[in-house]
Parts: C-alpha cells; sequence; structure tokens
C-alpha cells in the first residue's frame, strides 16, 4: 500500500508556493481557498516574510492549502490514487479532506477557524515549545512531568517535543536529559496542551456543523494511530486533538503493521519523510516540495518506480 501523507509542518519558507502558481488552475483554487479561511494565501505563499507566515492562524491555513494543492496536482500526474492517507497535527484536515469525510471548502473554513482559536489561546498565556532529539525516551518523558511539561508530539524516530510553560523550557534546555539536544521551537505557544482547551470548544462548534463522510480510503488518527472507519469520528478526534499530543509514533508503528510500502509527504514537505527514513527504514518515500518532485511522486504511487 502506497500512501500520502499531510505535514504540520515543513518547508514554508518565504516564497514557496511560487513554484505551485505556474501550473494551470492552482492560482484559482487558493484564491478560493483563501475566501474560506480568511487568509490571503497567494499573498501569504508568495510575498509575505517569514515571521508573518510562521503566525499560526496564518501558517495554519497555508500549510493544508499547499497540501491540498501539491495532492491535487499529483492525482493529475499520476492518475491514480493512494491505498491511504494520514496527517500531522493541522495537517490532519488535509488528510480528511483527501479521503473524502470533508469538503475542500469545509476543510478551509475549518482551518481558518482553528489557526484563529489556537493564536487566541496561546496569547492567553506565555507558553512554547521544544524540540528534543536523542536520548532514552523514558528518561525524557520522566523529566518533562517533573517539570509539568507535556509531550505534545510524540514524534517517533528518537523526536519528542515538549510544551508548556517557558520558564520550564528554559529549565529544560539548560539542563537537559543526558544525551539530548534541546531546540526551541519558533510556535506561538502550548499546541496539543491543555493550554488550548478554549480553542477545542470553538472548533467543536464549528465543526458539528460540518457534513460529513466516511473515509474511502484508509485513514489513520494521530490519537493512537489507529484506522479511524468513521468520517464523525474522525472529526471529533480532528477536533480533541488540538489539546492532546499528537502520536506520529503510533502511526508510523501502525503503518508498519497495514503493510505500507512506500509514502509520499505532499507540500510543504520534508519533515514526515525524515522520520520515515529512520523508523521506516527501507520504505520508499518521497517529499514533494515543488512541482518537479511530481513525477517521482507519481511513479511511486503507480508502481513505475518500483
Amino acid at each position: 500500500m502506497i500512501i500520502t501523507v499531510f505535514p504540520g509542518q515543513g518547508s514554508q519558507t518565504p516564497g514557496f508556493l511560487a513554484p505551485w502558481l505556474e501550473l494551470d488552475g492552482v492560482r484559482e483554487r487558493l484564491e478560493g481557498f483563501g475566501e474560506a479561511s480568511g487568509v490571503d494565501l497567494v499573498a501569504a505563499g508568495t510575498e509575505w516574510d517569514a515571521d508573518r507566515i510562521r503566525d499560526t492562524q496564518i501558517a495554519q491555513p497555508l500549510i493544508v492549502a499547499a497540501s491540498l494543492v501539491s495532492a491535487a496536482a499529483l492525482a493529475d500526474a499520476a492518475g491514480a490514487a493512494p491505498g491511504g492517507v494520514a496527517g500531522h497535527s493541522v495537517g490532519e484536515i488535509a488528510a480528511l479532506v483527501a479521503s473524502g469525510v470533508l469538503s475542500e471548502g469545509d476543510g478551509m473554513r475549518l482551518v481558518g477557524i482553528r489557526g484563529r482559536a489556537m493564536a487566541e489561546a496561546a496569547a492567553a498565556e506565555q507558553t512554547g515549545m521544544s524540540a528534543i532529539l536523542g536520548g532514552d525516551s523514558e528518561a525524557v518523558l520522566a523529566r518533562l512531568a517533573d517539570l509539568d511539561l507535556t509531550p505534545a508530539n510524540l514524534n517517533g524516530a528518537g523526536q519528542i517535543v515538549a510544551a508548556g510553560a517557558l520558564a520550564a523550557l528554559a529549565a529544560l534546555a539548560e539542563a537537559p536529559v543526558a544525551g539530548t539536544r534541546v531546540i526551541p521551537l519558533q510556535v506561538a505557544g502550548a499546541f496539543h496542551t491543555r493550554y488550548m482547551a478554549p480553542a477545542v470548544d470553538t472548533l467543536r462548534t464549528a465543526a458539528a456543523a460540518v457534513p460529513v463522510s466516511d473515509p474511502a480510503v484508509t485513514l489513520w488518527t494521530n490519537s493512537d494511530g489507529s484506522v479511524v472507519g468513521s468520517g464523525r469520528r474522525a472529526v471529533d478526534l480532528l477536533v480533541e486533538q488540538v489539546a492532546s499530543p499528537v502520536r506520529w509514533d503510533l502511526c508510523m508503528e501502525s503503518f508498519a503493521a497495514h503493510g505500507v510500502t512506500g509514502i509520499i509527504e505532499l507540500a510543504p514537505a520534508g519533515t514526515l519523510v525524515g522520520l520515515a527514513k529512520r523508523a521506516l527504514r527501507g520504505v520508499p518515500t518521497v517529499a514533494v516540495k515543488t512541482p518537479d518532485d511530481l513525477a517521482a511522486a507519481a511513479a511511486l504511487l503507480t508502481g513505475d518506480g518500483e
């Protein structure tokens, strides 16, 4: 089974959408996505600087829009669909669209609401996130518990992202667990933690009014790495996941258990295939960062690259 995965972060550097705008119909799609999400995505992806597109209420719609544009371009290039989909963090919205659970318009409306609600929740207290690379995972988790920090992303491949109060993150950096490296992340707050509870309430209200369908392909959830067969359940998990940890480690374990034979990461790609190369050794991967990567992704998806 070849699957596509949708990032929650990636190479969304200034101007990264410019190459995609050279494809027929992409500008119009992005303009429509911008109307739905409340963000000028064409300007954000081609003109705005790094600080501006890092703002979570901009970054989230921008990431999802890029994923959907590249997914559509891949479908055109390959003439085939993946056997399954999964998304990391906000990438789950793109995965729900790709699996047929949500329409594109509803997905972009929800990501706009999600981004604004999470930005508002993040502004309430001084919090942040730091990546912890390497070390013994049990020792890392114990240290986080001692500091009242949350393992917000358990990404596998020796990577855990801690989230919580800035003072606690500073203490972690000053006295890291043996064998680890602590890297502060440029984010607005402690996402996927209890600090995001107000955003959950906002998103739940919006999601309740959205029509859903059951997924047409295998769909994994960040909640526990399991396969979800109910569209409404998938949306409910998407909502709750805003304030609960992302278990990408369990998703990758489940990919292996389900016999996944190839992984294509959609734009802005790079992060998830990097994790897969370390945790799922031997499984072919393609990161679709620009339209130049579509041929390799299509070859993997159709079997021509084997």
